[in-house]
């Protein structure tokens, strides 16, 4: 299974923000997504991340205010990202690595979608029942 394959069923939905919204603008819109970061893109480019953990460690602990700063301020600039034809593996490699919970699928220049590190752990949970499901066969078949 590679990136493509995990995002299929999502539809191309990308949760952005451009890069002059406000922190508050960005906290609402991952409240109201329910996701935990977004894609920062400035005319179809993706320039950026904010995630939750940007508005604690550059908002929240440097007593700054969400309302009046800007998203390109806190922003993770420097971004890890993957091509669809990436393994679940390389995935995992990357966001271990990188100590990231979100991984930008990019083709072409374009945000195809989102991996999460939870995305990640259920497929795996699921493909281990399956080979287990399997073995179960093999061993016992008729019970």
């Amino acid at each position: 299974m590679n990136a493509r394959e995990i995002l299929k069923d999502r539809q191309g939905i990308v949760r952005s923000i451009a890069p002059d919204a406000t922190v508050f603008e960005a906290v609402e819109a991952m409240d109201k997504f329910k996701v935990g970061a977004l894609m920062v893109i400035d005319k179809s480019k993706l320039v950026g991340i904010i995630s939750e953990r940007d508005y604690t460690r550059k908002v929240m602990l440097k007593d700054r205010s969400s309302k009046s700063t800007k998203v390109s301020h806190i922003m993770t600039h420097k971004l890890a990202q993957v091509g669809p034809e990436a393994s679940i593996e390389k995935c995992m490699d990357i966001m271990g690595k990188s100590r990231i919970r979100h991984l930008p699928v990019v083709e072409k220049g374009k945000v195809l979608g989102v991996i999460s590190s939870t995305d990640l752990l259920l497929l795996t949970v699921s493909e281990k029942d399956h080979i287990i499901e399997q073995l179960e066969r093999y061993i016992a078949p008729g019970f």
